[in-house]
């Protein structure tokens, strides 16, 4: 059990707990196709979670089940996710608009596709304050300054007045970083956040999550494929195939002593892996 795992054994509740969720995607002809399989897993405070699996494998709509944002014709069948003490099972979509942005944060894949290229960076990622706390536009752009500053956007005073087409592709997903954080959420949801980004890039941004793990206290899902990254960032793994966790555990032990067969194929595709935990296989 790693350090944090350690919280298992004292009073503290997870951040996020998800139990035996099942998801179907409901079809106009036939039985409905089951795409999720009783999954459970915990994320507590201050810890980064990996889930990680091939494409399909049910990662991502684990996630969206948790912010009630799954695709049309998607629908829970079974399970229970807790937020801290807070159920969000059948919950309406205004409470969780109220949860979405202020105790929970998505940052997404790609941060283009995400930003409003009509609308100026600082209002972007000055609108939660707005929308959840009745900042003004000006105070709200204020704060948004700060927020980039503190994603390591330089010349953010600048940068609140520019349009995400101006922005790299490293500085639009720090900005989408630092619109997740204008609430100071308990939980941020991490999907494939650095799939589109060059190395360099991608290291700069891993660093800055566990900058803000460490500075903020906030628990991150982190969805992805790479196991690179999953080394680089996460404390606690939960390896998904075919909508089932098919093995969890502390990042070391999953990456050398791994007990699925599924596993140990997803290490021999990725030769590098080792040198990136800092052992040989």
């Amino acid at each position: 059990m790693t350090e944090l795992r350690k919280h298992a054994l004292s009073d503290e509740v997870p951040t996020l707990r998800i139990r035996d969720l099942s998801i179907k995607f409901a079809r106009r002809r036939g039985p409905d196709l089951s795409v999720v399989d009783g999954v459970s897993l915990d994320i507590w405070p201050r810890e980064i979670v990996g889930v990680i699996g091939e494409s399909g494998s049910g990662k991502t709509l684990t996630a969206m089940a948790t912010l009630q944002m799954l695709p049309k014709r998607a629908l829970v069948a079974s399970g229970t996710i807790h937020l801290s003490d807070t159920s969000l099972h059948d919950r309406t979509e205004r409470e969780m608009r109220a949860l979405r942005g202020d105790r929970i944060a998505l940052i997404p894949q790609d941060a283009m596709q995400s930003l409003n290229p009509t609308m100026r960076i600082g209002r972007q990622v000055g609108e939660p304050l707005e929308l959840h706390s009745g900042f003004g536009v000006a105070r709200a752009r204020e704060a948004a300054r700060k927020l980039l500053e503190s994603v390591h956007i330089r010349e953010p005073e600048t940068r609140v007045r520019e349009y995400p087409h101006q922005f790299s592709g490293g500085m639009q997903q720090r900005a989408m970083i630092a619109m997740g954080l204008a609430l100071n959420p308990q939980l941020i949801i991490a999907d494939e956040p650095t799939t589109a980004l060059d190395v360099t890039v991608q290291a700069q941004v891993l660093k800055l999550l566990r900058e803000i793990r460490d500075r903020d206290g906030a628990s991150i899902l982190f969805i992805t494929h790479d196991l690179g990254v999953v080394a680089e960032i996460c404390d606690w793994v939960y390896v998904m195939r075919q909508g089932r966790i098919v093995e969890e555990g502390a990042v070391r032990q999953i990456f050398t002593a791994p007990k699925a067969d599924y596993t140990r194929e997803l290490l021999d595709a990725t030769p590098s892996i080792h040198t990136t935990i800092g052992v040989r296989p």
